[in-house]
């Protein structure tokens, strides 16, 4: 039977839904009402069935029922969430709009929701006055101001240096110090981080004020000077997200040295080749990692990895269950010697825009990492994402559960910070029903999530009798996600609005994602970022043209606000510049990303064009994949490993296609099993094979290059039925 038009549904489809006869007819009279003023298909039909009908205690597929009927005709990129004038004019775009949108866009500005694009285009072609405004709104302090906002690159030489402009030039700033300061966002009485630990579920929320988290962070950078390290030296961190590493975080920038952002589930190997690329001096680490009732070893594999001094944090008490290593420092004895200086500030160490604070590391598809210094500029670009696109301000609690090792680590600490938010971590899994309590409890008012997570609390019912109701908005980043998924998640919260994001580590942010002042469509971004260009590349490599829809390679304008423009260990001109196409007479910057532009001006992600693929919200190259499962058993002769999107939509699952020495005699079932062994000891233990396709060759290229666009093409269109 097809899908029912909205006016069709009867009160006995309702019923069979699980809701009582005398629920049934109310809801039908209800939807009947909305139906006779707003009609049957709508975007007003479905914004009042959100506000007036729907709530999470209706079962799940009456939502669907009343969604997909209210969009039967509609067509691609139905709005799940309208936003109206009252409530758009309060974010921080609206009110800048509503002071100076005549001022920026002249008589043609209406309102902050009709000229919200008007707004993004005026970014892209003024980014002098845009980047001024907005770094003024977030109370940016320099202690060097800049010489201008944009030196564009020049001919010549420099071009290969500076695609991208220089930003900035000739600024003094510490990116820390900014989110220490005190300005119009908060007062020292301000909670700053809010946290819990798993299996204190029943225990209030813990506290941080400004005042504490300052003194803290002053502490740990005068122990950190104490060491003597030259300034700008590289320190790791391999440690779960808490309040802890965050101090940690904060006062390495605030003294003048530079992070290396290290992803607590990474394997020795890991772990040892991102010391070694970054030429880190020490490391802070934990003894442990605590989950639930398990102990998982953390400073074991810091030594395995064979790293420099590492300062160890115990994680229960003050004692260890393991005896350190000689040289290494234990929490207590590194600040010991600093214990006197407690509530004396720490004057931060200024440095020129373009230095390094952060060495965050990305995939590529050699097999090593790229490894991608952040400069000074791009945590501004962090929150400058956060203030514009999910309207982050004072008064906000931030909570998105993420590492210190991937970039949304670092992006939410200065998102929280530098808007004057406070910050929300859970010491613990996030896919319990402890981290949905903690969302309650905590009054999360933007909740960052990556799909996988989204699927995993639909699929365990882990969020069912949690208020979310402080929510006012969703982020979502990290793979593609799935309509069915995001109209759960969105009706946990009563219809808040999911906000896409997508990004990179290279970029500091995001470069396409949505607003609060457009309509947002589930799975779907409804704006380049501001100050971003996007451009969709044919067949042929060329742009097509502007604002027509179309699906190809994405490449980025390369005017990019905290942009990357150099790698420690690769040609950064090579990676991202060399052979893409001019627009308007500048070089477009490689992304790798296949991106779709609908008829209505949504865009979809579509995953990687090349050979980096995207699991679980974690990049990783083919090769490091089909190194290690290449040794797993004598009867491999090739193989080759993808990202696959499922066929109903949702993010990249890995499978691997064999070919076999003899092919009778292989249990592809028991090889899989074989592959998730060795890749989760030797890789990451989040990594998981979902399927093995046994093929008689690769299809490769004429220099003998495996072709695994085209083999990925072959199992989504051929072979769908093995994946």
């Amino acid at each position: 039977m097809g899908l029912k038009s909205l006016s069709s549904i009867s009160v006995s489809d309702i019923e069979s839904l699980g809701i009582s006869r005398e629920a049934a007819t109310s809801l039908h009279e209800r939807v009947s009402e909305i139906i006779n003023t707003h009609g049957d298909c709508s975007p007003s039909t479905w914004q009042n069935i959100t506000r007036s009908i729907l709530n999470p205690e209706l079962p799940f597929s009456f939502h669907q029922m009343l969604y997909y009927s209210c969009y039967k005709d509609y067509g691609p990129d139905p709005p799940a969430w309208i936003p109206d004038l009252e409530n758009a004019a309060l974010t921080n775009v609206g009110l800048l709009l509503e002071r100076r949108g005549k001022e920026f866009l002249g008589s043609g500005y209406k309102d902050p929701i009709t000229s919200f694009s008007d707004f993004q285009k005026f970014s892209v072609s003024n980014p002098e006055v845009y980047w001024k405004t907005v770094l003024e709104e977030m109370n940016i302090s320099f202690s060097k101001p800049p010489q201008c906002v944009l030196h564009e690159s020049l001919p010549g030489g420099s071009q290969l240096s500076y695609p991208g402009g220089q930003w900035l030039p000739g600024a003094y700033i510490n990116p820390a110090k900014n989110c220490l300061n005190l300005n119009s966002k908060r007062s020292l009485n301000d909670t700053v981080i809010i946290w819990r630990d798993e299996l204190h579920d029943s225990l209030p929320v813990q506290r941080m004020t400004l005042k504490e988290l300052r003194e803290e962070v002053w502490l740990v950078a005068y122990a950190l000077e104490a060491l003597d390290l030259v300034k700008g030296s590289a320190i790791a961190i391999d440690m779960p997200m808490n309040v802890k590493s965050v101090v940690i975080y904060l006062a390495i920038v605030l003294a003048g040295y530079v992070v290396v952002s290290i992803a607590d589930s990474f394997a020795p190997l890991e772990i040892s080749t991102r010391l070694k690329i970054s030429n880190a001096k020490v490391i802070f680490t934990q003894d442990l990692i605590i989950r639930g009732d398990k102990s998982l070893p953390l400073y074991s594999r810091v030594v395995d990895a064979q790293s420099p001094m590492a300062i160890v944090i115990p994680t229960k008490g003050s004692e260890f269950s393991m005896k350190l290593r000689d040289g290494d420092l234990s929490w207590h004895d590194f600040l010991e010697g600093v214990n006197n200086l407690r509530g004396k500030e720490f004057i931060a160490v200024e440095k020129p825009v373009e230095a390094f604070t952060n060495i965050l590391f990305s995939s590529g598809t050699t097999g090593d990492p790229k490894a991608i210094p952040w400069s000074n500029i791009s945590p501004l670009k962090a929150a400058a994402d956060a203030w514009c696109h999910l309207d982050i301000r004072r008064g906000d609690i931030v909570s998105w559960p993420t590492n210190l090792g991937w970039m949304m680590g670092p992006w939410l600490v200065y998102a929280s910070f530098i808007n004057g938010a406070s910050m929300a971590l859970y010491n613990g899994s996030p896919l319990g029903s402890g981290f949905a309590k903690f969302v309650q409890d905590a009054k999360v008012t933007m909740l960052g999530v990556i799909p996988s997570l989204v699927r995993s609390w639909r699929n365990a019912n882990s969020t069912s009798g949690y208020d979310w109701s402080a929510i006012r908005c969703f982020g979502s980043t990290g793979e593609a996600s799935n309509v069915d998924e995001y109209l759960w998640l969105m009706r946990r919260a009563n219809y808040k609005p999911i906000i896409e994001y997508c990004g990179g580590t290279e970029i500091g942010g995001g470069f396409v994602t949505g607003s609060l002042l457009q309509a947002q469509s589930l799975a779907a971004f409804s704006t380049p970022a501001m100050c971003c260009t996007l451009h969709i590349l044919d067949d042929d490599g060329h742009p097509i043209p502007e604002n027509s829809p179309g699906i190809g390679e994405l490449a980025l304008g390369p005017h990019m606000f905290g942009a990357s423009n150099t790698l420690l260990n690769a040609d950064h001109y090579s990676v991202y510049f060399k052979g893409m196409p001019l627009w308007n007479g500048r070089v477009l910057r490689r992304h790798g990303d296949v991106f779709e532009r609908t008829a209505r001006g949504y865009y979809h992600a579509h995953g990687r064009a090349d050979d980096t693929m995207n699991l679980g919200g974690i990049k990783v190259s083919s090769v490091e994949i089909e190194r290690i499962c290449s040794g797993v058993d004598s009867n491999i002769l090739e193989l080759a490993a993808i990202g696959v999107p499922p066929s109903g939509g949702g993010p990249e699952v890995l499978v691997v296609a064999v070919v076999l020495k003899c092919s009778d005699t292989e249990d592809l079932q028991q090889l899989r099993i074989s592959f998730n062994s060795a890749l989760q000891k030797k890789l990451n233990p989040l990594f998981r094979v979902s399927r093995v396709v046994s093929l008689p060759s690769l299809p490769r290229t004429a220099s003998n290059k495996v072709m695994r666009r085209v083999l990925r093409h072959q199992l989504l269109h051929n072979g769908s039925s093995k994946i």
